[in-house]
């Protein structure tokens, strides 16, 4: 059996990457979905100077093995101020000196929203153009604009937008 794993890139108890990448993740049938929270791979703010000290923490080995033993990623990414969020900038900063290829190969399906207009199109435009470089295999790109208008009751209930995110999801499927 495939295995996803899926995260948003926040570490909001509330956050609505969240709740995102656990929709799109149901749509995913006869597959594995380990959906991970960044609150549980807690790591110290990056520097050369503490990892020459103390080393790489385990949270972020433990988090690249979690890439390393998938077949393929969901992530949504929160966008603070048109860019990562801190909390997720923080963790790909780390995992990068453990392996700069941070994403080994994996197919992935890459998601935004945010509570306005433009769904988090910024951060996705650097994860676009920055992923690669680290060795993601982006299948597919989804933002939702305006969560809290397209998405209710555990659904998007804008048809267009729904419909969109389950052609994208079957095609990040068919990639695993």
């Amino acid at each position: 059996m495939k295995r996803i794993l899926s995260f948003s890139g926040s570490n909001s108890k509330h956050s609505i990457n969240k709740v995102l990448v656990t929709y799109a993740s149901s749509l995913i049938e006869n597959v594995q979905v380990d959906i991970l929270d960044l609150n549980d791979f807690e790591l110290p703010l990056f520097g050369i100077d503490l990892e020459r000290e103390k080393g790489i923490p385990s949270n972020a080995h433990k988090f690249l093995e979690a890439i390393k033993s998938a077949d393929g990623i969901i992530v949504s990414l929160a966008e603070h101020n048109g860019a990562y969020s801190a909390v997720f900038k923080n963790l790909f900063d780390w995992m990068s000196r453990i392996e700069s290829k941070t994403f080994c190969g994996k197919p992935m399906l890459l998601m935004a929203t945010s509570p306005g207009g433009r769904g988090g199109v910024s951060v996705l435009a650097m994860a676009q153009d920055r992923f690669p470089r680290h060795d993601a295999k982006i299948i597919e790109v989804f933002s939702l604009p305006s969560f809290a208008s397209n998405f209710v009751d555990g659904k998007i209930i804008n048809e267009a937008l729904d419909a969109e995110l389950k052609q994208k999801v079957n095609h990040f499927k068919n990639a695993l």
